[in-house]
């Protein structure tokens, strides 16, 4: 796929945008720079594929991923109204085939969303240049391609994708020591002997081969006493792991990293999803109802906005909620609702009659705009009043009738349905415990749970892909309906096995999550 051409927006739009964009700074917006490009429905659907970049590296998911928007617009399931991107400046795409009461209303929503992309604590270590790097990367592999050929290239591209997940968005935050790693080394450990700062010319005098090997030989035998073992501490990063300590070719370093640096970029679009889109459509509604909307335009703008917030019985529109749990938090500072003092009322009415005239709606959303995530977000503010104002709750559909029935409304239980599903962007906790597994140099992985069980049909295939990279073989140790099973991936092209764990199970270095 081709990147695009520049398109320049219409004097209209133009004159929009500007009005749209001053409006939003007088309210207190802090955002990038927007490039706007308008885009025909052809090459907008190629840049979603693309995952909102006009460029990446080759491989068969975008392709996939093309064909399924293609089809979802032809059989009128979906169409997309507007991209952005996280970067600096912010590119955002509008299709060509929007009215002028749509464009108007995705202006305003993406300067929602890149004052959130700017000011959000998680987004704060995200690559700010990434448009420039998706592009560097697309170099890279391509270049990978002409000495190895697609198809292997591809086939470990595939690997590293079943992986991608295998983060710790946290990690982002955090200085940590990490061990070195030296490529082809022998020991499971991967352990490289520190150097003193020497030329090349000179390095053999002052780092002899003698103290080298000397250094191997204690690291060794603290691995065969059981200290020194890797990792130090069980690690939620395996990508980084496998980079680290894998017994990997140039190459394949080189792509794993590009799939790790991508992920990390993606993971606080995952982490903030409720949070950013409806801070977005807060402020799309606010800017266009208060502002930017002309008689003529309510009724496009109406039947636009309604299909942004939609939410059918039993569903989780991140648009809906978003908006209105923002709107609740205004609502409640403006009034003083919150507090010791307001959470003591007790009699009937007494809270939500309570307004001490403090207005402070409007800080308190900046504020939390600023510094939460989706899971801070719905822990902090949902309440039980909120969850019955809108109907949130756990619904099924009954197997003999097919009518939506629903299962509970009890809020505790429908608060933390909701927050097993958004920790951890409702990925398994997978760590690396054991780098050197009954030292045979074989990996052991260990899931945590914390409410959610993990999928064992992409457990099996996470395990191939473990298995690899890592040349040897890898062990899965997951939860299942309460019973701990080891799954272990033995040979290269073979399927997982898995056993029930008892007592004489040879247990990690770590011991069991």
């Amino acid at each position: 796929m081709a990147g695009t051409p520049h398109t320049e927006l219409s004097p209209e739009l133009l004159a929009h945008m500007q009005a749209i964009k001053a409006k939003a700074s007088e309210y207190g917006l802090d955002f990038f720079e927007v490039v706007y490009e308008v885009l025909d429905f052809e090459t907008m659907n190629q840049i979603a594929a693309f995952g909102g970049f006009p460029v990446r590296y080759p491989h068969w998911r975008w392709g996939m991923e093309y064909e399924k928007l293609s089809k979802r617009d032809a059989y009128g399931l979906g169409r997309i109204y507007e991209m952005v991107i996280n970067n600096d400046p912010c590119y955002a795409y509008l299709q060509e085939s929007n009215s002028v009461t749509d464009q108007k209303l995705v202006m305003a929503h993406v300067y929602g969303h890149s004052d959130f992309f700017k000011n959000n604590l998680w987004f704060s270590k995200t690559n700010r240049k990434m448009m420039n790097e998706m592009a560097n990367h697309a170099t890279r592999v391509r270049r990978h391609i002409e000495r190895q050929g697609l198809e292997t290239v591809e086939r470990f591209i595939d690997h590293c994708l079943a992986l991608e997940h295998l983060i710790d968005p946290h990690s982002m935050f955090m200085a940590r020591e990490e061990p070195r790693r030296v490529s082809g080394s022998d020991d499971a450990g991967g352990f490289e002997p520190h150097k003193l700062p020497s030329k090349g010319y000179m390095d053999p005098f002052i780092n002899p081969e003698s103290e080298m090997q000397r250094q191997r030989d204690a690291h060794a035998a603290e691995v065969k006493s059981g200290k020194g073992r890797i990792p130090e501490r069980p690690t939620r990063d395996v990508l980084l792991f496998l980079l680290r300590h894998a017994r990997l070719d140039e190459w394949q370093q080189d792509i794993l990293s590009i799939i790790r640096d991508e992920a990390y970029y993606y993971a606080p679009q995952g982490m903030t999803k409720i949070m950013n889109e409806g801070w977005a459509t807060y402020w799309h509604s606010k800017l266009m109802t208060q502002h930017f909307l002309e008689a003529k335009e309510i009724i496009d703008y109406a039947e636009q906005h309604s299909g942004v917030v939609h939410m059918p019985p039993g569903g989780f529109n991140p648009y809906k909620i978003g908006v209105e749990l923002w709107k609740e938090i205004e609502r409640r500072w403006n009034r003083g609702q919150h507090g010791a003092a307001w959470e003591s009322l007790d009699s009937i009415g007494q809270k939500e009659a309570f307004d001490d005239k403090s207005m402070k709606g409007r800080e308190k959303i900046f504020e939390v705009r600023r510094i939460y995530n989706d899971v801070s977000f719905i822990d902090e503010f949902l309440t039980p009043e909120f969850v019955d104002r809108y109907q949130m709750y756990q619904f099924r559909k009954d197997p003999q009738t097919g009518e939506v029935r629903i299962v509970t409304r009890d809020f505790d239980r429908i608060k933390q349905t909701l927050l097993f599903q958004m920790t951890n962007m409702g990925q398994p906790f997978l760590y690396v415990v054991d780098g050197n597994y009954m030292n045979r140099g074989e990996l052991f992985l260990s899931h945590q749970f914390v409410g959610l069980e993990i999928d064992a049909s992409k457990a099996t295939q996470a395990l191939k892909s473990l298995r690899a990279l890592w040349g040897r073989p890898v062990h899965l140790m997951i939860r299942v309906n309460e019973d701990n099973w080891l799954y272990s991936a033995a040979e290269l092209n073979g399927e997982p096995k898995r056993e029930k764990v008892g007592e004489d199970l040879p247990k990690p270095a770590h011991g069991l999550m």
